[in-house]
């Protein structure tokens, strides 16, 4: 892992270096909801670097043991939260399970994949950029009567939105990195153009109308 001082300093640069992290600030990205962004994020990429992936599993296990609350199952949202929610049960020894974007439309049209026992299920996301789909999830787990406090991501932009629906929700949220240290990270290995913090920072203020031309 890298020489940064934080925890979240040395992922945000672990990702840009796999480029699990894109940063393009002169030629954007559009998102599936039409938003132009200056960064991609495929967390996906984690999972192909064993070193990387263990350092998301320890930090995952350490994050979860700092909530005041045991957990008895532990549950990924589909699809980038099922391989890190695995990754996090075996160390936790807990059951998983995974929760669909939506119900299916054959068979037994189950919205839960997996058997959740009852206690407090910790909801593991890759991750949270306006927070619906997350807390689409988090819903779909208390309608069938589980209860839901928790949640743990690798990476969040940090939108002033997606915060106040977590706490509107009532459910915490800790993060392994996020777009803050990402971008002093990019800033200190020349990863971008100091002449980009200015746009990057008013991207993630308000990313539904950011205008890459300023």
């Amino acid at each position: 892992m890298s020489d940064f001082p934080t925890v979240s300093e040395q992922f945000a640069w672990e990702l840009l270096q796999i480029k699990a992290i894109r940063l393009q600030p002169q030629s954007p990205f559009t998102w599936a909801s039409g938003w132009k962004s200056p960064i991609y994020c495929d967390n996906r990429l984690t999972l192909s670097y064993p070193d990387i992936r263990r350092f998301i599993a320890i930090h995952l296990e350490q994050m979860s043991l700092s909530f005041r609350e045991s957990f008895a199952s532990v549950a990924g949202v589909a699809t980038g939260g099922i391989a890190h929610g695995v990754l996090l049960a075996e160390r936790l020894n807990l059951p998983f399970a995974y929760v669909r974007s939506a119900p299916k439309s054959h068979g037994t049209g189950s919205q839960i994949e997996g058997h959740i026992p009852p206690g407090p299920v910790l909801v593991v996301e890759d991750l949270i950029s306006t927070g619906k789909s997350s807390l689409e999830a988090v819903q779909a787990l208390r309608s069938a009567g589980h209860s839901v406090n928790h949640m743990l991501a690798l990476f969040s932009y940090g939108f002033d939105g997606a915060e106040q629906r977590f706490s509107e929700a009532q459910v915490q949220v800790k993060t392994i990195s996020n777009y803050t240290d990402l971008i002093r990270v990019a800033k200190a290995k020349n990863s971008i153009q100091s002449t980009d913090i200015d746009g990057l920072q008013a991207w993630r203020s308000n990313p539904e109308n950011w205008n890459p031309n300023g």
